[in-house]
């Protein structure tokens, strides 16, 4: 069983999935997840898109929706026993699903390791007393839990292998209607309901104050699949934009800006990878701030930051996150050459800190090694 709690999990583990039945054509796979993981053969008992939520306020809002997630969840172990439950990220849901399931003789497998090493430390004691094994996307990360001795094993990132452009990508621009002479701005909202209505006014905004400045601008605008494209359109039509929107290939989009302004999350991984400059925005409501810049024991937020082990992208949250200092930042990558390439430059720290490739591989072998292994 898998379980996973939003798009970029559901991602992940459709690769897992689809490299397990390589090694176990037979294995049968059921969990909670959403399109790409049905796509890969699993049995999804819960549609994760609808609890894919961030913040405390927010989550608090959709608690009968996470409490019914859970009961089903649970039921399920209950009456299926699998041979092994992978967690995949989204640590407050699974790790109670965890403590259940270990509670069954069920062992666990948690992939993608929670944010411990950043905030609320003293939870690793737990989390080792939850799960039987720890698979790690980063390498600093395996430290961390051999100095608590839990069983940590670093798999690599599985976006090393996934993040590629196509043969579409040199006629991105031309698809989409962007003249040739015009610099293209990415807006990354996130492909989170709550991530669209606290972020894509504020990217609309900054596009707007941009263009006023320089009206050569083109903005683009990815739409996950997880979202509304229609009332996303819908949104974005109230203001007077040379803008695009698409649901094409992500990667053929990130390769054809020239800056991007993007959330918090995976997605700044795949930029960094792609080598192209950003910032990175974030708000959350006034509460869930409150209490999480009170909890995390990091200098960095970002992603590709935290990975290459400094600050290689501005990170503009909460208050600081306007359109004007929004702006400020994009023009300075895209106008000032020295700055741009130094960043440039600091992505390609990123890339090299993320591993050498066949994540989704690994993490296959080491699922099976579990299921092989003596029980728990």
């Amino acid at each position: 069983m898998l379980l996973a709690g939003e798009a970029s999990g559901d991602a992940h583990g459709a690769e897992v999935v689809n490299e397990l039945k390589k090694m176990l054509p037979n294995v049968y796979c059921s969990g909670m997840g959403s399109k790409e993981m049905k796509q890969a053969g699993v049995e999804v008992f819960f549609d994760s898109s609808i609890i894919a939520v961030v913040g405390i306020v927010e989550i608090l809002k959709h608690w009968s929706d996470i409490s019914r997630a859970m009961d089903l969840v649970k039921s399920r172990l209950e009456t299926t026993r699998p041979d092994l439950l992978v967690l995949i990220d989204y640590p407050e849901f699974n790790l109670k699903m965890a403590r259940h399931a270990k509670s069954l003789g069920i062992k666990v497998l948690f992939y993608i390791s929670p944010q411990v090493w950043a905030w609320r430390p003293k939870r690793v004691k737990k989390i080792g007393q939850s799960i039987d094994h720890m698979a790690v996307l980063f390498k600093f990360e395996t430290d961390f839990y051999r100095r608590h001795d839990i069983p940590v094993s670093f798999v690599g990132h599985p976006l090393v292998d996934k993040v590629k452009t196509t043969d579409q990508a040199i006629t991105e621009r031309q698809r989409l209607g962007i003249a040739e002479d015009h610099t293209v701005v990415g807006l990354f909202p996130g492909s989170r309901n709550s991530e669209i209505n606290r972020l894509l006014p504020l990217m609309l905004q900054t596009a707007t104050l941009m263009q006023q400045q320089n009206p050569g601008l083109h903005f683009l605008l990815p739409v996950a699949a997880t979202l509304d494209f229609e009332q996303i359109q819908q949104q974005c039509s109230s203001y007077d934009l040379n803008l695009s929107l698409t649901q094409d290939n992500l990667y053929d989009v990130i390769s054809n800006c020239d800056a991007i302004v993007s959330c918090s999350g995976t997605v700044t991984l795949e930029i960094a990878l792609l080598g192209v400059p950003l910032c990175i925005v974030y708000k959350m409501s006034w509460l869930s701030y409150q209490i999480m810049s009170r909890l995390i024991r990091i200098d960095n937020i970002g992603l590709a930051n935290i990975v290459a082990n400094h600050k290689v992208v501005q990170e503009l949250l909460q208050d600081n996150a306007t359109p004007e200092n929004i702006s400020a930042e994009l023009f300075k990558l895209l106008q000032d050459q020295v700055y741009r390439q130094q960043v440039i430059s600091g992505l390609q720290q990123v890339r090299e800190n993320l591993g050498e490739g066949a994540g989704a591989q690994r993490m296959a072998e080491l699922i099976r090694h579990l299921v092989e292994a003596d029980p728990a």
